[in-house]
């Protein structure tokens, strides 16, 4: 199994991630959609080759053809928008923020999958990339849409999870 080769990889000084992998992974109350397709995002959204190497397989085989180009959707156009929304937030001028975007976002009003999964997968993809204005935004649409608040975190607890394993496992590749 690609995760238990994660766990074995890391170092004894990220036993905490080695716990925490499993538990996100294997512990968690997500349905399997929701579970894998945040796993399969998150792990792209990483840009840890190895951790999508690892992850990547696991969740194919668990995710419908549709949930799976979905969750691939969800890390691209985040990776987009999470630089977008970001910048123009982080910037001191404010005139930004009544500029149109003008950017193509047709794949958040048609998903594939509920819409539901795609959002939480867009929130998670948005923790890895650190984009405050997009947590908030797909955060309200899931409590809009009756999410608990424990699904969510769950969704970024993942999201936290894999990003560091990722860290960790690229900077041994560099520093053994």
């Amino acid at each position: 199994m690609a995760l238990d080769e994660l766990k074995s990889a890391l170092p004894d000084y990220a036993k905490d991630l080695r716990l925490n992998l499993g538990s996100v992974i294997g512990n968690s109350g997500l349905p399997a959609q929701q579970l894998w397709g945040t796993v399969l995002a998150c792990a792209i959204a990483s840009r840890s080759a190895r951790v999508l190497r690892e992850l990547e397989p696991e969740a194919k085989a668990n995710l419908s053809a549709e949930a799976y180009t979905a969750a691939k959707s969800a890390a691209a156009i985040m990776a987009m928008n999470n630089v977008f929304y970001r910048t123009r937030h982080l910037l001191s001028d404010p005139e930004y923020g009544t500029l149109r975007a003008g950017l193509r976002m047709n794949v958040i009003g048609n998903p594939g999958v509920e819409k539901v999964d795609f959002e939480l997968w867009s929130l998670a993809v948005s923790a890895v990339n650190g984009c405050g204005q997009c947590l908030d935004s797909h955060e309200q649409v899931l409590r809009t849409a009756g999410v608990d608040r424990e699904t969510i975190q769950e969704a970024f607890k993942i999201a936290a999870v894999i990003q560091a394993v990722g860290t960790t496992l690229d900077a041994e590749a560099v520093l053994a």
